[in-house]
């Protein structure tokens, strides 16, 4: 009679130690990270708790102190969290700054998504960067929304995100300058916010839209469902007045940008470190190309809708949406058909990029 070796018994102790590493790993984080988004947002860089739970968490992984994976139900919520940020941001008195000029501005914002993801696929020539990767991380409009989905899509988010900001920090830092030199512009002025309320509403509005946003996507089989569910539901609420719009408390915004920030950052290894960085320069390259492009196609605006120059300027501008509003509230612009040309672009991109994601794939197998 063969002799059956008794199970090994459980190490509840070695258990506890690994529960307290991983602990002290997510204290790290959290610290590191809460940190980062203070001295960032001293420096006004946009998305701060991005940017810092980016850093934190790479330093961190590369350092071998990261922790292991950020949960699922982490990220679904996050995504969550900003999809009803830019659901809120389509105020009707917004969107009716276009009602006279949709389409003209309808297709001069296809122009600005096709000449920022035709940049996109060279960026995906470069060894070891997808043509779908390199896409999503140069496509103009809602970086952080494009960050959060990037892994759904089959795309590489570490990639993403480093170029996805990189893209908003140039055109951020080089709008003033250029409407300043170029259209006479003054520089300055506080940036605008979306719709506030009381937090108990701003609670209540966020957790209806993501439970029912959440809810469809799971039904339709929607791609990046986490955040196109909400966000539609959040943007059909607001156009329609059935519920008053209020955005997310501040805290829960960025804790959400932080939560993806850690997704993209723990993932780094120091081999996927040598790819994004040997990228870099040839994505300024192909950001600086993007900015041209589109203030070409921001003249094309302004002489089919009577705008300014620098009004078309400010809608075409790839990226920077707060930086775009400070300067067009500062230049006293009209600044309703600005925001309006900016949210319509994010909104059109968000809603597009998955099913171009998907033929991107097919494409090339």
């Amino acid at each position: 009679m063969t002799e059956v070796s008794p199970a090994p018994p459980d190490r509840p102790g070695e258990d506890r130690e690994v529960g307290r590493g991983e602990g002290r790993r997510w204290a790290l984080l959290v610290v590191g990270t809460a940190v980062g988004t203070v001295a960032l947002a001293l420096l006004r860089l946009p998305s701060p708790a991005l940017f810092a739970g980016l850093v934190v968490a790479t330093a961190l992984a590369l350092a071998g102190r990261a922790p292991a994976a950020v949960p699922r139900s982490a990220t679904t919520a996050a995504q969550a969290v900003i999809g009803v940020v830019i659901g809120v941001l389509a105020q009707p008195s917004t969107l009716s700054g276009l009602a006279a000029d949709w389409l003209p501005v309808l297709l001069i914002t296809t122009g600005t998504l096709a000449v920022s993801m035709g940049a996109g696929l060279l960026l995906g020539l470069h060894p070891g960067v997808t043509p779908l990767t390199g896409m999503l991380a140069l496509t103009a409009g809602g970086a952080s929304g494009l960050v959060a989905v990037s892994r759904d899509l089959g795309g590489d988010d570490r990639v993403v995100a480093v170029v996805q900001y990189l893209r908003v920090g140039i055109v951020t830092a080089t709008m003033p300058l250029i409407a300043a030199l170029g259209f006479g512009a003054t520089a300055g002025g506080g940036a605008p916010t979306t719709p506030a309320g009381p937090v108990l509403g701003s609670l209540g509005f966020l957790v209806v839209c993501t439970g029912v946003g959440l809810g469809l996507a799971a039904l339709t089989r929607v791609p990046a469902g986490g955040l196109l569910g909400p966000m539609a539901v959040a943007i059909a609420f607001t156009v329609s007045g059935v519920w008053s719009a209020a955005a997310p408390p501040d805290v829960v915004v960025e804790l959400a940008y932080a939560v993806i920030g850690w997704q993209a950052g723990v993932r780094f290894t120091r081999d996927s470190l040598r790819v994004v960085v040997t990228v870099l320069p040839l994505a300024c390259l192909l950001i600086v190309g993007i900015i041209a492009a589109c203030a070409g196609l921001g003249l094309l605006l302004c002489a089919a809708t009577g705008t300014t120059v620098l009004e078309g300027y400010l809608a075409t501008t790839p990226g920077g949406v707060y930086a775009v509003l400070a300067t067009a509230i500062s230049a006293g612009g009209n600044v309703t058909f600005v925001v309006a040309a900016q949210v319509l672009r994010v909104i059109v991109m968000l809603v597009v990029a998955p099913g171009l994601a998907r033929l991107a794939r097919r494409a090339t197998g």
